[in-house]
């Protein structure tokens, strides 16, 4: 987003307070932090199931198959990891496997335009990339937001490192939703919504959307939002642009002396 808009800020002192004592707990830190990693490994390995069922190649879905099976791996790990570095270690691992297998979901004809090395940010080094960096700062927008009407910092976070001018809570919350970006983005492709022609590729390797590219996938991040998906805890459905406020309720009422621990959004 090219602008923010904020207003003074709000919400409950004392659960800030909490927030930010709760980091001089490293069980919990430790234990928030996971709640993430594994929200996110579970989250992207439906991506790949479906992936899997998909596939109209038998050596393709047995490939996303065995990804998948690695990721569940990886999420049967994450109960013994003491440290966040080694917890860091098993997401960045998950994640190379899963990125590893993103090109399978593309339809056939579009792969070459759309091929994927890794994922790479800072310049984004492909257009399949620049598509993911984009939405993904939609999704943070949103959980930056989600996260200040709940009355929570989004500055101070657990599995991403505290710094000037990074909102740290907003990254762990978005954990949860990256692979909702991820599945808009194929949807674009493998529809033909976007093609090779609306992206720009700029000197030094980098990749960005066209200008009405870019309109076109906020129009479609905003009617995905419209989606209703039923909520695991909720045991309702809800348009899933609300379940960022959710989420941060639910991290609000973990960060309380309820011990009620925090449950990560897993669709279903």
């Amino acid at each position: 987003m090219k602008a923010r808009l904020e207003g003074a800020v709000s919400g409950n002192v004392l659960l800030r307070q909490a927030q930010f004592q709760r980091l001089a707990d490293p069980a919990f830190t430790l234990d928030m932090a996971r709640a993430s990693v594994a929200g996110k490994i579970k989250n992207t390995r439906q991506v790949l199931q479906r992936g899997a069922r998909e596939a109209k190649a038998e050596e393709e879905a047995r490939v996303l198959t065995r990804l998948a099976d690695d990721l569940a791996a990886s999420l049967r790990a994450l109960p013994g990891v003491s440290s966040l570095d080694a917890l860091r270690g098993v997401e960045g691992e998950a994640a190379r496997q899963y990125f590893s297998g993103l090109n399978l979901l593309v339809r056939a004809d579009q792969r070459e335009p759309f091929a994927m090395n890794g994922r790479t940010r800072r310049p984004p080094r492909d257009r399949f990339n620049a598509m993911l960096s984009f939405l993904y700062s939609l999704w943070m927008n949103d959980c930056r937001s989600a996260l200040e009407a709940a009355g929570l910092d989004p500055q101070v976070g657990y599995l991403h490192a505290l710094r000037p001018g990074r909102a740290a809570l907003a990254l762990d919350l978005m954990e949860e939703f990256r692979p909702w970006a991820d599945r808009l983005a194929l949807t674009l492709i493998n529809r033909g919504q976007l093609t090779a022609k609306d992206f720009v590729l700029r000197e030094g390797g980098g990749v960005s959307l066209e200008p009405d590219a870019r309109k076109a996938v906020v129009v479609a991040f905003q009617e995905r939002k419209k989606d209703e998906i039923n909520h695991p805890l909720l045991a309702q459905s809800v348009p899933l642009g609300l379940v960022p406020l959710v989420q941060a309720r639910l991290m609000a009422r973990a960060l309380r002396e309820d011990g009620s621990p925090y449950v990560p959004f897993v669709a279903k």
